[in-house]
């Protein structure tokens, strides 16, 4: 019965990622406008570029002030044609002066402007911004159960194993796996852009240094002090709040331990916790059934935003990093095949549609739950699955690991910096140890790559060369943290029960 609903909601999520496709290019071809947004990146002067639907590109002269006050004093100095801005708006629409005496016209695309401001077809971001929030309502209603899965789950693991050498053999079995599909994607990474060299001779201009810029902003606190911090909570109820998963297991393992010493007397509490995980994974069959609504809105906003045509432009990049990332899933599939046998196929069916969200929704935390869901009704007991998974959510990610390293050199091969073997191999370990424990922050990936490049002479803006085709990117890397870490989790569940009944 459940598989027959299992496939109903796979097709769903399929035909909800064709028809967000579909509506998305529509809007990009179609809903060009005459109304550009734009927001200012400072004071004074400014001049914005755009095309027209005739292929002719134009120039928008553009006064950005400070306030009314400064408007009064220049209003009548200024030209006719210079449209006034105050400095203080995010965002602000315009209508170009030759789209108003032209009513045929249509913007067609448009450029950074001279003082690298952002611009874009405000029709587009409109549809994009509000086509988006069904995206933003499916992540949001998952989140909304990840901390108390994660605890209630975790701790009763814990508690019913009893045996705390039990514990930390599956912590050690755990940790082992982590580790060594870490290296072995950082690894694969870095010999996969040596070998096709994606960055050299790659004409690529900075289109998104206003996103860079936010994320060199974020890594200006990215040390170890802050990893610290991020690691180890400080309230319990602060970590559930934000969905810090690491913070919430490590709280959750204490409490599991400190919960099975109390033997009989933590007995109520146990089944209480038991009943709770029960409830929350009821839940979690309610909310998959808005997962396809969820898929449709993020694929038609990434469409919409930025078209097929930046395909063509990052093509070589794309192409290089597909090729990473199928090898990646045949060393993964293989070592599952090693160890689970013709029972792999029997996962992959179970998991393939946390596998399709995770890479429409570009979030593996948004299949956290359904996966936990899947993996039990695979067959892993319970306890396992809620120790090793939240774990690998912080310390199993390959599809990032790989990224990280690829993205890294990438960015010094366009700017020909010379990387020798031996300083990629310390790169690779520095990566290794800055990636754990911030897979809950936003574009994690990026920020430990912006922070890696500082510390090895590359220069960080550049994070801005891959910022427009980060998104699909991240499709795939997610979908591949998911499949990673469901092999991790049922590989565990084998040795462990393997060396039970030995």
């Amino acid at each position: 019965m459940h598989v027959k609903s299992n496939n109903k909601l796979f097709i769903a999520i399929i035909i909800s990622l064709v028809l967000g496709v579909f509506l998305g290019y529509l809007v990009n071809s179609l809903g060009k406008g005459n109304t550009l947004r734009y927001t200012p990146a400072k004071e004074g002067a400014d001049e914005l570029i755009f095309e027209t639907s005739d292929g002719v590109t134009h120039h928008q002269k553009v006064f950005v002030i400070k306030d009314s006050l400064e408007y009064n004093q220049l209003h009548k100095t200024l030209p006719a044609d210079v449209m006034v801005v105050v400095a203080s708006s995010k965002k602000v629409n315009l209508v170009p002066e030759v789209l108003k005496t032209n009513k045929t016209l249509k913007l067609e695309k448009t450029h950074k402007s001279v003082n690298e401001s952002v611009t874009s077809i405000d029709n587009i971001d409109s549809f994009s911004e509000k086509i988006k929030l069904l995206g933003t309502i499916f992540i949001r209603l998952v989140q909304m159960i990840i901390a108390p899965l994660v605890f209630s789950t975790l701790v009763v693991g814990i508690a019913k194993m009893g045996d705390m050498k039990m514990v930390g053999r599956v912590g050690a079995k755990a940790m082992g796996w982590f580790i060594s599909a870490s290296l072995m994607s950082l690894l694969l990474g870095m010999v996969l852009v040596n070998w096709l060299e994606p960055g050299k001779g790659t004409p690529i201009k900075m289109e998104d240094a206003s996103s860079a810029g936010e994320l060199l902003e974020k890594t200006q606190s990215f040390s170890l002090e802050e990893f610290v911090k991020h690691v180890v909570p400080k309230s319990i109820f602060e970590a559930m709040a934000t969905n810090e998963i690491l913070q919430i297991v490590i709280f959750s393992v204490l409490f599991g331990i400190a919960l099975a010493s109390l033997g009989e007397a933590a007995k109520g509490i146990i089944k209480m916790l038991d009943v709770v995980s029960h409830v929350i994974l009821k839940m979690v069959t309610y909310i998959m059934w808005v997962a396809p609504l969820g898929v449709f809105g993020a694929v038609a906003a990434a469409v919409a935003s930025y078209g097929f045509g930046i395909f063509g432009l990052y093509a070589k990049y794309l192409l290089d990093f597909s090729i990473g990332i199928a090898l990646l899933w045949v060393v993964l599939l293989s070592v599952g095949y090693v160890i689970l046998g013709k029972r792999l196929w029997e996962l992959l069916r179970r998991i393939k549609s946390p596998l399709l969200i995770a890479f429409s929704t570009t979030s593996s935390e948004a299949v956290f739950p359904k996966l936990v869901e899947e993996l039990e009704r695979f067959g892993c007991q319970k306890r396992i699955v809620s120790f090793t998974l939240p774990l690998g959510y912080s310390f199993n990610l390959d599809g990032s690991m790989m990224y990280m390293t690829f993205a890294s050199i990438f960015i010094a091969q366009v700017y020909g910096i010379d990387m020798p073997i031996e300083k990629q191999l310390t790169m690779l370990l520095v990566l290794m140890l800055t990636s754990k424990g911030v897979a809950g922050v936003p574009r994690a990936s990026l920020i430990v790559v912006v922070a890696t490049c500082a510390m090895f002479g590359i220069p960080p803006e550049g994070i801005a060369l891959i910022l427009p085709i980060d998104h699909f990117c991240d499709m795939a890397r997610s979908m591949t943290n998911v499949l990673g870490n469901a092999l991790a989790t049922t590989a565990v569940d084998k040795w462990e029960t393997a060396n039970e009944t030995n």
